[in-house]
């Protein structure tokens, strides 16, 4: 290693210091996605990822990960030979698909974000919006099936997990007063969760860099803005697509008491640590 390697090691860790003070025993609520992939592989992204939290854990934060699971849903659904139907970008879900969904997210995505976690010590522990009624759902439409809002949030587990020291990872499963099972917008979930842990931040990881003003103009990257903005952005058609359910998402959390929200390039390796770690940031924030 070079002298000037070092040292500029060195400065980058006293940049670290004054955020690391800042939020020690905060909660962070990160929103894992199939598209928020970096390095060649997805392993790699998810052992980058884990690293990420696993630090953030370590130095005093306390990370609670939600993650959805589109992309290997639709993978088992073909295998099973069973056409997804999408309306208004959500999954039309009957009885047959929301028990594949319950398989991917519970049996499959969620273990293996447990299990990257794990390989840098006993952190982490999966838990469904089913598990001690987490997520109270709602049916959204008829039409749509098995596909549910959010009612409610209970943090009881979560808090007692956040208190011993652990790291909860919440597939986005919610029941209703029947017990019968619903799938949920994961964007919506983390916000909620955020909302009801009072959470310091509450971070999208994504496909894209962040927001911005003019969508086809890189330049017009949005570093920092506000709630009020991201309402205007989104009457105006700039947001649009799958980015409203995480603007929507964000700007009701910051609303309701949520410090700061963060939408960050998820391919980007370590990006966790170079928005909350660094002076300059690396995507939108949302205040």
């Amino acid at each position: 290693m070079s002298i000037t390697s070092a040292a500029d090691k060195a400065a980058m860790l006293v940049e670290a210091l004054p955020y690391i003070r800042r939020f020690a025993g905060q909660v962070v609520v990160v929103k894992y996605g199939g598209n928020a992939l970096a390095g060649a592989s997805d392993d790699d992204a998810l052992g980058l990822f884990a690293q990420d939290i696993v630090l953030m854990h370590q130095v005093g934060m306390r990370p609670v990960v939600v993650h959805g699971g589109g992309p290997q849903i639709n993978d088992l659904m073909r295998r099973l030979g069973k056409q997804a139907e999408f309306r208004n970008g959500l999954r039309v879900t009957d009885a047959e698909t929301v028990d594949i969904v319950r398989m991917v997210l519970i049996g499959q995505v969620n273990p293996q974000l447990v299990a990257a976690i794990n390989v840098h010590g006993p952190l982490a522990v999966g838990v469904s919006g089913e598990d001690a009624g987490l997520i109270r759902a709602t049916p959204r439409d008829p039409e749509m099936g098995f596909v549910g809002d959010v009612e409610a949030i209970n943090p009881t587990i979560l808090r007692g997990l956040l208190v011993e020291g652990f790291i909860p990872v919440v597939a986005t499963i919610g029941t209703d007063g029947h017990g019968q099972a619903y799938t949920i917008t994961a964007d919506t979930v983390a916000g909620a969760i955020a909302e009801a842990l009072g959470a310091e931040k509450l971070v999208y990881l994504t496909d894209i860099e962040g927001l911005r003003r003019v969508v086809d103009d890189p330049a017009s990257l949005i570093r920092q803005t506000t709630a009020d903005e991201m309402d205007e952005l989104m009457a105006d058609g700039t947001i649009a697509g799958g980015m409203i359910p995480k603007v929507e998402s964000c700007v009701a959390a910051v609303r309701s008491g949520v410090r700061r929200a963060h939408i960050l390039d998820g391919r980007i390796p370590h990006v966790l640590l170079l928005e909350v770690f660094t002076d300059e940031g690396i995507g939108t924030m949302v205040r």
